[in-house]
């Protein structure tokens, strides 16, 4: 049974503090919800367990990480405790020495979870090709969807492990073979919305508020489809820039790499996206539908998996939009979106296979 509380404790500060992150200043309902946030002492998964942990909406917040993490998943629990919120703060960990799996021993952590935020993984080191990624990070994956599987099977899923494009089609593909409903797995690119409307907002001037640019197709390189003429403000960009503009955000994460000199990634932006992401779903499931662009099993092109709009309501995904009109350029890029997009999916589900039967890649 989901905890109902009567009072949503007073916040600190103005309710326009974060915006558009704190959506509201207080749940409609007064219903809360269970988060888990899977990986959460690293990089990514401090700042997203501390944005999630001020949702009003949260009521209980899993931290978990494996107890080698760099900062341990405990100090990041106690020390989001201290925050001035009504949600209470768990932290859960295991010994990768130990062999144990999260679905043997995580219970406490994922039973009855709501949303599941997974910025887990290993980044792509030098002289690691990406099928050498793919393997590891879906062995990541697959074992924590096999604990939502198992504790949390309603729980909406939202993925931040890369390969993207290829790691969501797989495990929608493991909760197939759980007799589960594949839509709950989610694909976060919110990242890639957040970044093409910024760049709107610094060349045109416009309100950031007011710019929505969707950004369909997938999460990497040319997969990525920033639709600036659906934005009022993106359409009055001059069509010579738009190109170069596109590009921009393919590469933004390039940028910022490139930026921290090669000591970091994309982890604060990510946090701000993720928890963007997850708000969204927790208000469609309080009842308030919100539409964020997602990617996830579709049929609003001829492939299986695909970001566009995506409504999330009281069951998670309630419906998949279709693209709408698209100019010449983007119809263009369309079919060099879907071209990289058909490999890395088939990419997906063939390293799937070969998990499942111990073969190599």
């Amino acid at each position: 049974l989901k905890t109902f509380l009567g009072f949503v404790q007073s916040i600190p500060f103005p309710p326009s503090f974060f915006s558009p992150l704190r959506i509201n200043t207080m749940a409609p309902s007064g219903r809360k919800f269970k988060v888990c946030i899977c990986g959460g002492a690293g990089g990514i998964g401090q700042p997203l367990s501390m944005l999630m942990a001020m949702d009003d909406r949260v009521g209980e917040l899993s931290v978990y990480d494996l107890t080698v993490s760099a900062v341990p998943a405990e100090g990041v629990a106690t020390d989001l405790a201290h925050l001035n919120m009504g949600s209470r703060v768990r932290a859960f960990g295991l010994d990768p020495k130990s062999g144990d799996k999260p679905k043997d021993k995580l219970k406490e952590c994922f039973y009855d979870a709501d949303l599941v935020l997974i910025p887990a993984g290993v980044p792509r080191k030098p002289g690691m090709d990406r099928s050498d990624l793919l393997k590891i990070n879906l062995g990541i994956a697959k074992d924590l969807v096999e604990a939502c599987a198992k504790f949390c099977p309603g729980a909406i899923i939202g993925l931040i492990v890369n390969p993207v494009n290829s790691v969501v089609p797989a495990m929608c593909e493991v909760y197939r073979r759980h007799g589960l409903d594949p839509k709950k797995i989610v694909g976060v690119t919110t990242l890639d919305v957040v970044r093409a409307n910024k760049f709107v907002h610094e060349i045109t001037g416009a309100k950031i508020s007011d710019v929505h640019v969707p950004v369909i197709g997938g999460h990497a390189g040319a997969s990525i489809l920033p639709l600036f003429s659906q934005d009022a403000a993106g359409a009055t960009i001059p069509k010579e820039k738009i190109a170069d503009l596109d590009k921009r955000v393919q590469d933004a994460g390039t940028e910022v790499v490139n930026a921290k000199a090669g000591k970091g990634s994309a982890t604060l932006s990510m946090a701000y996206a993720g928890a963007m992401f997850g708000k969204a779903v927790l208000a469609g499931l309080d009842g308030e539908p919100r539409t964020e662009c997602a990617y996830v099993q579709s049929d609003v092109t001829e492939l299986p998996y695909f970001a566009s709009k995506v409504t999330f309501g009281p069951f998670g995904v309630e419906d998949v939009h279709p693209l709408g009109k698209l100019s010449e350029h983007e119809e263009a890029r369309l079919v060099e979106a879907k071209k990289q997009l058909k490999g890395e999916i088939e990419d997906g589900l063939k390293a799937l296979d070969a998990l499942y039967s111990g073969s190599k890649l």
